[in-house]
C-alpha cells in the first residue's frame, strides 16, 4: 500500500500532488478531479486572467477574478485537497496570494524564485495561521536551506513542506542547460541532499517536513523509486495532461500523444530560464531567430523586458492551451512521449497505483516492469 501524505493537519490519502500548469492547463476541472481521487489538485494562477473577457484592459483585476472563480468552482466539485501554484516572478504575486488565502485554499506552492520575505497578508496578526499550508518549490538543497533558515530566523516558523523539482520537468527549469546532466542534479540526489538539510529544522521544530519530488515522475515505477529514495510524495504534471478533465483543448492533449522523444526539446524563454517544450513550427521559427510581435497589455512578469523579448511566453502558452499551435506551443516534461491515450483522472490514478504496486511487491525494485 502507498503511504499517505501528511502536511500538518492535512491527511492526503494518495501522495500525489498534481503539478500546477499554466497558462490555463490546470484549472478547476483537473484540480477537482485529482482531489476527488485522494491527491492534491493544484490550480495554476499563472496568466489565469487570460480566461476572462476583456483581460487586456484589466489584466491585474482579471487575474484576481479568475483565480477566485476557479477556486470556488473546484470547491463546488470536490471536498478534497485543493491548492494553488503561484510564481514569485509574476508582478501580482501578492494579490494572487491574498486571494488564495481569503478563499482558504489548503495549499499554496510558491516557485520561480526564493520566497524569503513573507508577504504582509501572511505576517499580519489577523491571519489565521495553519489554515493554508505554504510550500516553496526549489531546485537545490542550498535553496531549501536558505528559505528555511531565513523563515526560522526572521519569523520563527518554517514552511509546511518543500517541493524539490529536478531537471526533467516540463516548463521553466531552475537549471542551466549545461548543468542538467550533472549527477548532483539528478532528482534522487536532490531529494537525498535536501532531506539532509531539513534534518536540523525537523529537530528544532519537532515535526517532520514532507518533501515532494517532481520532474520526470510519470509512471508508478518512477514514483516507487523516488519515494524509496526518501521523498514523502510526488508532483506529477505531464501525466495528467492527457486526461478528460484537464482544462486544455483536446488538440493540446493530442499533441502529447503524437509527440516522440525527439520532439521534446529545450528553449530559451523570455523569462530568462530554459524551458522544456514539444517542438513545432512555432518553436523552430523562434529557434531560427524569428521575431514574434509582442503587444504587452501589462508587464505580467517582474523580469520581462517585453520591448526586447523575441515572443510573449504568456500569449504563446495561452494560444496552445486553446488549440492554436500556429501561434503557440506546449510545455511538457521529459517523458511526455509516453502518453498513448486520453483517459479519465480516475483511470490515471488506478494505472499509477498498479504500476507502483507492481514494483512494491517485487522482490527487488529493479525487477519491476
Amino acid at each position: 500500500m502507498i503511504k499517505n501524505l501528511k502536511i500538518g493537519d492535512l491527511n492526503i490519502e494518495v501522495p500525489i500532488v498534481q503539478g500546477g500548469m499554466g497558462v490555463a492547463i490546470s484549472l478547476s476541472g483537473l484540480a477537482s478531479a485529482v482531489a476527488n481521487e485522494g491527491g492534491v489538485g493544484i490550480i495554476s494562477a499563472v496568466g489565469i486572467g487570460m480566461t476572462e473577457p476583456g483581460y487586456r484592459k484589466h489584466f491585474r483585476e482579471s487575474n484576481k477574478i479568475a483565480l477566485r472563480k476557479e477556486i470556488r468552482k473546484a470547491r463546488a466539485k470536490s471536498d478534497g485537497v485543493i491548492g494553488v501554484n503561484i510564481m514569485l516572478a509574476v508582478s501580482d504575486f501578492d494579490d494572487l496570494l491574498k486571494v488564495a488565502i481569503e478563499e482558504k485554499v489548503d495549499i499554496v506552492i510558491m516557485g520561480a524564485g526564493l520566497p524569503l520575505k513573507l508577504p504582509a497578508c501572511i505576517t499580519d496578526p489577523s491571519y489565521e495561521e495553519g489554515t493554508t499550508k505554504f510550500i516553496p518549490k526549489v531546485s537545490s538543497a542550498k535553496a531549501a536551506r536558505l528559505i528555511f533558515q531565513y523563515w526560522s530566523n526572521k519569523y520563527d516558523r518554517i514552511p509546511d513542506a518543500i517541493v524539490v523539482e529536478g531537471p526533467l520537468a516540463g516548463g521553466h527549469l531552475g537549471f542551466s542547460k549545461d548543468s542538467m546532466q550533472y549527477p548532483e542534479n539528478s532528482l534522487q540526489f536532490l531529494v537525498k541532499s535536501t532531506i539532509n538539510e531539513l534534518d536540523t529544522f525537523e529537530q528544532k521544530y519537532g515535526r517532520e517536513i514532507p518533501l515532494i519530488a517532481g520532474g520526470g515522475i510519470y509512471t508508478g515505477k518512477d514514483m516507487f523509486e523516488i519515494l524509496d529514495a526518501g521523498a514523502s510524495a510526488v508532483k506529477m504534471g505531464t501525466r495528467f495532461v492527457t486526461t478528460h478533465e484537464c482544462d486544455a483543448a483536446l488538440s493540446f492533449k493530442q499533441n502529447y500523444i503524437n509527440c516522440s522523444s525527439d520532439d521534446i526539446t529545450l528553449i530559451d524563454s523570455p523569462v530568462g530560464l530554459p524551458g522544456r517544450v514539444i517542438s513545432n513550427d512555432f518553436i523552430k521559427a523562434i529557434q531560427n531567430g524569428k521575431q514574434k510581435p509582442v503587444k504587452c497589455p501589462w508587464k505580467c512578469l517582474k523580469t520581462c523586458n517585453y520591448r526586447d523579448v523575441q515572443f510573449c511566453i504568456a500569449e504563446a502558452l495561452f494560444n496552445a492551451a486553446n488549440g492554436n499551435f500556429e501561434n503557440g506551443f506546449s510545455f511538457a516534461g521529459a517523458k511526455a512521449y509516453l502518453a498513448k491515450e486520453i483517459i479519465s483522472v480516475k483511470e490515471t490514478f488506478q494505472q499509477i497505483k498498479n504500476e507502483y504496486n507492481q514494483c512494491a511487491y517485487s522482490t527487488e525494485a529493479v525487477s519491476c516492469f
